[in-house]
Parts: structure tokens; sequence; C-alpha cells
């Protein structure tokens, strides 16, 4: 049976780490999804764990944060 996004682990993760990264840097969710090339909608659902990240915006995301990608699963 297939599990929501929010059910998942590393999605839990990577919403943790993402928003932390975030606040530590400083920048709103607006900052960091333009930095990002995304819609900042986008990161309020990746922080709230609605959203399953492809690796594209992951490494869009991880740029952005100035962060190797796979740090945001750890």
């Amino acid at each position: 049976m297939a599990r929501g996004p929010n059910e998942t682990r590393l999605v839990s993760l990577f919403a943790a780490n993402v928003r932390r990264l975030r606040k530590e840097l400083g920048l709103s969710q607006e900052e960091l999804a333009e930095a990002a090339g995304v819609h900042r909608t986008y990161v309020g659902m990746i922080e709230r764990g609605e959203k399953n990240v492809t690796i594209y915006n992951i490494e869009r995301i991880a740029i952005a944060l100035g962060v190797r990608p796979g740090s945001l699963l750890e």
C-alpha cells in the first residue's frame, strides 16, 4: 500500500533539515524559493512534509542553502 509523503521518514527528515537550515541562514520561505527557483508555496509544502521532492529540486534547494544535497537527507 502506498504511503503519503508525510508518512515517510526521509520526507520528514528532509523537511526538518530544510526548515532548520533556512532559519539558520535567516531566510524567509519566499527568499529560499526565489534562490532555488521554485514557488514560495512549494517551500512551505516541503517544510510541512506534504511534498515528495524530486532529485532535481533537492539539488536546487541544496544549492540555495549552500549544502550538499545528501546532507538534507542525513
